[in-house]
């Protein structure tokens, strides 16, 4: 079965087909960093790092930008507030950026390019655009004329008169069309600015993804993302000036766009007092529950935050993690080999509940699907192992397929549950104690030793239980 996305510009589901395959160009918008990262911010950056890892999975060199809007109203305004220079603002917040994604296991884009390094060029692409006849020039700056563009609201699907000015243009009652977008900026007293024709200034917001990523992707590339909430204006209005500039059309192949995040189904705002950043959220919930959070839900729909909702969510992370644990337990205490024929019948079942992975993952990148899959194939090991069938070459064929298939979801099973596992020094000593105490029939100290590390364990949400191999560390 071959990969489906759905395309926000035709509003439908279409085969994938790279221009240059096996090289795909993917750009996705960054950030303003003018405040801490939340929870929109994680939905969306999770979104398009499982998008790039399942097309590196079948194979596909995947280029990835992501642009960093480093000068704009918002970071004007923060450094004022909190009288700092705006590039200290910005080297504050895109730090903290880059660490909460860390900690998602987002991988690095390719290149993270800035706008304030890339100001010449869009200077070039806004005289052209006035060369063309596409803008024109106010007091307070030059603005992109939409009317000039056949194919405006394509993306969006709506028609101009049914249009209203984005929140973050605003509207000024000399433009031509109260639609039309400031390319170029003429600076205030005191803010940052640049040289150009039109006097000094600044970039308008959509330019800069506009130049950056042609600049890095070419004048066509395969799949342009963001938030839903960046289809009107902000793309709409980089499909018209792009294609206006290069006649390039169309200008990207796949236009790709994840779903809101509601807080306790409402959406959210900070002027509902349900805005969290991520920074907030890990203190309570460990990042990889976030991210499995995140995943439970397919990329276009609307997804509701509760810590509910999380603890459940916790608590179903915690069995894939649990059964790796169990896994790698028994791989520890089994020596007994496996027949040849027995390897061949339990990989073939593996191959089946992988290639269930796969054709979720096809289908617009069903990640709720793909994660269904992986439950199924615990399932099925489980019920495998209730069997008797517990041979060192099995068990590690069930552990290394659920491990891969969770690294294509970015996944880490490994951050607390191999730390549990492995235990600290001092509580190794006391297990070797409690089983000395065990043999001994000593068992009120057993009792008291076994207290002593769950006392120890309870920060990490685990317990010491005993098996038929010995006393061990498990997650609860």
């Amino acid at each position: 079965m071959p990969l489906k996305i759905y395309n926000t510009l035709t509003r439908q589901k279409e085969e994938f087909q790279p221009l240059n395959s096996p090289k795909v160009g993917m750009y996705v918008c960054g950030i303003t960093p003018y405040d801490e990262t939340h929870l929109g911010h994680g939905r969306a950056y999770v979104t398009f790092d499982v998008i790039k890892r399942y097309l590196e999975f079948l194979g596909y060199e995947v280029n990835h930008v992501q642009n960093i809007t480093d000068v704009d109203d918002k970071i004007i305004k923060k450094s004022k507030v909190k009288s700092q220079n705006y590039q200290k603002i910005v080297e504050e917040y895109t730090k903290s950026y880059f660490e909460v994604m860390d900690k998602l296991n987002v991988k690095r884009a390719n290149i993270y390019p800035k706008a304030t390094e890339h100001v010449p060029e869009m200077v070039k692409w806004i005289g052209g655009l006035v060369d063309r006849g596409y803008a024109y020039q106010l007091e307070d700056g030059v603005y992109f004329e939409v009317d000039k563009f056949e194919g405006y609201g394509k993306l969006s699907g709506k028609k101009k008169e049914e249009q209203e000015p984005g929140a973050r243009v605003k509207v000024e009652s000399s433009k031509k069309n109260p639609l039309d977008f400031a390319l170029w900026k003429k600076a205030k007293p005191g803010e940052p600015s640049w040289p150009s024709p039109w006097g000094e200034g600044r970039p308008g917001w959509h330019i800069e993804c506009s130049v950056m990523s042609t600049k890095y992707l070419g004048e066509q590339f395969d799949i342009h993302g963001g938030g839903m909430d960046l289809e009107f204006p902000h793309h709409e209005n980089e499909i018209a000036q792009t294609e206006a500039l290069t006649g390039k059309i169309p200008w990207v192949k796949y236009w790709v766009h994840n779903g809101f995040v509601n807080i306790n189904k409402q959406k959210m705002s900070k002027s509902l007092g349900n805005f969290f950043t991520l920074r907030d959220i890990f203190e309570k919930f460990d990042p990889m529950v976030i991210r499995f959070f995140l995943l439970m839900t397919h990329y276009r729909s609307p997804i509701n935050y509760s810590d509910g909702e999380i603890e459940s969510v916790r608590e179903a992370f915690g069995r894939i993690q649990k059964f790796i644990q169990d896994i790698a337990f028994l791989i520890s205490k089994t020596t007994e080999s496996a027949p040849e024929i027995e390897i061949r019948d339990i990989n073939e079942d593996m191959i089946s509940f992988r290639d269930k992975f796969s054709a979720a993952m096809d289908d617009d990148f069903n990640t709720a699907g793909a994660i269904a899959a992986i439950f199924d194939m615990i399932k099925y090991c489980r019920k495998t192992l209730d069997e008797g069938e517990a041979e060192r070459e099995c068990l590690e064929m069930m552990k290394k397929s659920v491990i891969d298939l969770c690294e294509v979801l970015g996944l880490k099973l490994e951050s607390r549950a191999s730390a549990v596992e492995r235990g600290t020094q001092e509580i190794d000593v006391l297990i070797a104690e409690r089983e000395e105490a065990r043999k001994n029939k000593d068992f009120k100290k057993a009792d008291q030793i076994r207290d002593e590390i769950n006392a120890l364990l309870k920060k990490t949400n685990s317990s010491i239980v005993d098996t038929p191999f010995g006393a061990r560390v498990v997650q609860l």
